[in-house]
């Protein structure tokens, strides 16, 4: 399990949360430093990139020891990473807060990267300089990609993005909403697409490729108003799961779960009441049950049914971006600093 953080770069546990270490000095990525998202490399189930606030690192060992990969990343607050589901060589990062909230494309699996045509202006309304916090790339076509800013509204692109359209434009029979938390597209049985958007206040949903949409207000479908963040259980394109709170960072959160791609909605049994908005989920395909969430404020919560129910783990941390679990044991720790 690996715990990315805000001031503690990442802490991880290799005995399934029983010693929890953070990673040793003389990295690239320094064990202090902010990590933004973390996404498993595809080629290689032992390793993984974390986007940081200066660049993009890779582990190739279950996350015990990262190298900067040098590229046209360096310098940029990295907020999200995702990967084409068709052609795993082609994935898109999104930057922003403190630098400039851009859109990157690699098509060599994250080894070189390149400048898209996206790029938002130095400062918005809301959160004063925005970040692409959600990315998603259709199932189908590596080219079809999604992009989500907060605060600065929904994008596509289909053509890997060279050329963008926004998309929330259309939404001003909902009186609109620019802040754009996550985007998700999931590939149907009968080949049909769902397209979800969620805002900081309510989820549309698309059944007909993004030409209309329907909206879930967070607080009169969830109990809750502001909504963070979607996961899809690995390996199925029905079951999904949205984390909420009452705010940033909140007093309260929930998570509830959907088996019908986002249709309708169940909440799910927390152990131990959040101390916060719901901030992280995180999967893997080697155990799809198996699934992880933290609160904004560091609580950890592990499912083992698909998210129905959840455990809190005895370890608290300090401010959480983003959490995964990766399976198998490194040879080498690392000397790591044992938290506990």
């Amino acid at each position: 399990m690996i715990v990315a953080t805000d001031g503690q770069a990442l802490i991880r546990s290799h005995d399934d949360g029983e010693n929890w270490y953070r990673i040793d000095i003389r990295q690239d990525l320094e064990y202090d430093d902010r990590v933004r998202c973390l996404l498993v490399d595809p080629a290689d189930p032992k390793a993984l990139f974390a986007g940081a606030e200066k660049g993009l690192f890779y582990s190739e060992d279950h996350g015990v020891h990262w190298k900067r990969v040098d590229c046209a990343l360096n310098g940029y607050s990295v907020w999200k990473l995702v990967v084409s589901e068709s052609d795993p060589k082609v994935m898109y990062a999104g930057t922003g807060a403190p630098t400039r909230a851009v859109l990157f494309r690699s098509r060599d699996g994250g080894k070189t990267w390149e400048r898209t045509s996206l790029e938002r202006p130095e400062f918005c309304g809301g959160v004063n300089r925005p970040r692409m916090l959600a990315l998603a790339v259709d199932p189908d076509d590596a080219n079809d990609v999604w992009a989500g800013v907060e605060e600065g509204g929904l994008y596509r692109s289909r053509d890997g993005g060279d050329n963008w359209e926004r998309i929330d434009t259309t939404w001003s029979a909902f009186g609109g909403n620019s802040d754009i938390h996550d985007v998700m597209v999931l590939k149907q049985a009968d080949g049909s697409k769902v397209h979800l958007a969620l805002t900081v206040i309510a989820l549309y949903r698309s059944t007909d490729d993004g030409k209309t949409w329907t909206r879930q207000p967070a607080k009169e479908t969830w109990g809750l108003r502001y909504s963070r963040l979607l996961m899809r259980k690995p390996g199925s394109n029905t079951d999904i799961a949205v984390g909420i709170g009452d705010g940033t960072p909140g007093t309260e959160a929930a998570i509830l779960t959907s088996s019908d791609a986002g249709e309708t909605w169940t909440k799910s049994e927390l152990d131990k009441p959040s101390n916060s908005c719901m901030w992280a989920f995180g999967g893997n395909p080697a155990d799809p049950d198996l699934m992880l969430a933290a609160s904004k404020f560091g609580y950890l919560y592990r499912s083992d049914d698909a998210g129905k129910t959840w455990k809190k783990e005895w370890r608290e941390f300090n401010e959480v971006t983003d959490v995964t679990w990766i399976p198998g044991v490194p040879e080498d720790l690392g000397l790591p600093h044992v938290t506990n």
